[in-house]
């Protein structure tokens, strides 16, 4: 119980800290660099083809960036390290697959900017830093949209999902999911390109994230009580309007968020969740920041409290 339980204090730590690695240091990258490589001739070959080069790649993908650490783990089993070392280990190698901190801090960065009126910069950051879709037309209610939108995904994909494959196998597990999720951001279109050949790494994001996006919601659900916030309607919102969106998970703590705070979350063309009438504003953002970080503090005792399980088990 102790080596895991260090290890997770230890990654907190270091993400309220220090919060991400630079990117020519962070292990997410590398992974990019390899779905990127592996994805240069996406789209062209036969579609049965393409799904199973895409298929093969990220399996092998998911062998290279996990298996190393099984292989470790076996090996720090068999040394005379000091348990409180190992855990440190650990805890340092587990930092890099979740993300809080950054999280909040890119969302307060683009109200910030909002703040100041200078719109063109909010849509840049938001660009930047939280999601993939074009910006250059967005709204101000639009821009604080989108950052709200994001902060409620990445609760499960940079946040409470990693730490529950964490729980449950380890860093071998938790380094596997990491890949899968990059590479859904990456090549998990449904684009000419990407069609077939990320349709794998697609699908398998999807199951992996199947458990951990509901959790996540609940959390949410709870969060939205403790922070004083509307828990009836982020409840109601959430069951009423989570299949909305194309993904079958992302909507779950996206609407969760909607109703908790009150607002309409809209990605033009693609869905609209109704917590409220009007779209957020900067101050909304602060809202979202306290709802996300009170339900990571939950996630985090769940996590905690399945690891505390396990070693009572086992």
């Amino acid at each position: 119980m102790a080596l895991p339980f260090t290890a997770l204090a230890v990654a907190l730590l270091i993400d309220i800290v220090f919060a991400d690695p630079p990117n020519r240091f962070h292990p997410v990258v590398v992974m990019g660099s390899y779905i990127r490589f592996g994805s240069k001739n996406a789209g062209q070959d036969l579609p049965l083809r393409q799904f199973f080069s895409g298929m093969g790649w990220i399996l092998l993908g998911g062998a290279v960036f996990s298996l190393p650490w099984l292989a470790l783990s076996h090996l720090l089993d068999r040394t005379s390290i000091p348990t409180w070392l190992v855990g440190i280990i650990l805890g340092v190698a587990l930092k890099p697959m979740f993300a809080i901190r950054r999280l909040i801090e890119a969302g307060m960065e683009v109200k910030k900017a909002l703040d100041q009126s200078d719109l063109a910069k909010a849509r840049q950051l938001v660009s930047w830093h939280l999601v993939s879709r074009d910006t250059l037309q967005l709204s101000s209610g639009q821009v604080a949209s989108a950052v709200i939108e994001s902060l409620a995904e990445n609760l499960t994909d940079s946040l409470f999902a990693p730490i529950l494959f964490f729980a449950l196998g380890g860093l071998p597990l938790a380094w596997f999911y990491r890949f899968v999720n990059t590479a859904d951001t990456m090549i998990g279109y449904r684009t000419p390109r990407f069609e077939y050949f990320g349709k794998f790494a697609a699908r398998l994001d999807d199951v992996l994230n199947w458990v951990p996006a509901r959790l996540a919601a609940v959390f949410l659900v709870a969060a939205a009580w403790l922070c004083r916030l509307d828990g009836a309607n982020a409840w109601k919102v959430m069951i009423s309007q989570h299949a909305r969106t194309s993904s079958p998970n992302a909507g779950w703590t996206m609407a969760a968020a909607a109703g908790a705070l009150g607002v309409k979350l809209e990605k033009v063309d693609t869905y609209r969740l109704e917590g409220g009438t009007e779209f957020p504003h900067g101050n909304d953002i602060i809202r979202a920041c306290l709802l996300i970080s009170t339900a990571a503090g939950l996630c985090m005792l769940f996590c905690g409290g399945l690891i505390l399980g396990f070693s009572l088990i086992f």
